[in-house]
């Protein structure tokens, strides 16, 4: 079974300090393992890790010891890959990787992105241009960090689901499957049940664990059968992302 950021804090040798400080990140920002990242960004680990240790995205809740990721730090994650990938646009003209000053600009835009904008009932979509540009839209409006309402139509949607080159398909950032959610600032940004606090990683675990499904569902009566059915397949897509990361 794989630890979530959570038992990785209490399993490992934090100070107290240390402890109550990514504690009190994880409830804004939300945090995750490099696995995690990777399978939720559909970033391959490799790529995850090489990043962090060159300084190209140094993960933003614990760069040290136990590595741990944000929600934005997903965001990003996504940015890069897709910036310095070569590119075509809407009318199939190839476009070159975005030099890495542009790309170091996004990762500074997506840094200062309010997340408390996320809840269950309402997110904002996030989309980066290819100059590094990022727009949020909400309530049907679109801008720059700046203001500038400016919107591009070869964008990339940072919360959309995303595939990359070597096979991984990162789920859609705030509805992951249609019974559940992202939210940076509940259970450390970890996907759950809707309106509830049941996380679809604990599911997962259970069926690792050889319980069958029926059987999951008798654990909690009050839950939508549907509802665990979207929380195991959203596990079984990110175990599928890792395995694939492995096999690259």
């Amino acid at each position: 079974m794989r630890a979530t950021a959570r038992e990785q804090i209490g399993r490992d040798a934090w100070t107290q300090s240390e402890a109550i400080a990514i504690l009190h990140l994880m409830e804004a920002r939300g945090a995750y393992t490099a696995e995690r990242a990777a399978a939720l960004s559909g970033v391959p680990k490799s790529t995850v890790h090489y990043w962090a240790r060159q300084e190209i995205l140094v993960p933003s809740v614990s760069p040290e010891r136990v590595k741990l990721w944000s929600y934005g730090d997903l965001m990003a994650l996504r940015t890069i890959y897709w910036l310095r990938q070569t590119k075509q646009d809407s009318t199939g003209r190839e476009i070159p990787r975005t030099a890495m000053k542009a790309v170091r600009r996004a990762l500074r835009e997506i840094a200062e992105l309010k997340l408390d904008l996320w809840s269950e009932d309402d997110t904002p979509s996030v989309a980066v241009d290819r100059s590094g540009g990022i727009v949020i839209e909400q309530d049907g409006a679109a801008q720059r960090p700046g203001g500038q309402s400016i919107i591009d139509p070869d964008m990339l949607d940072l919360l959309a689901p995303f595939a990359s080159h070597e096979g991984l398909h990162g789920p859609n950032l705030s509805v992951p499957r249609p019974r559940l959610r992202i939210v940076p600032g509940k259970l450390g940004g970890s996907p759950h049940v809707v309106h509830t606090r049941l996380e679809s990683q604990a599911l997962g675990a259970l069926a690792d664990g050889g319980l069958v499904q029926a059987k999951i569902y008798q654990l909690y009566p009050d839950v939508d059968t549907a509802a665990i059915d979207d929380a195991l397949d959203l596990e079984r897509q990110l175990a599928q992302n890792l395995r694939h990361a492995l096999a690259a």
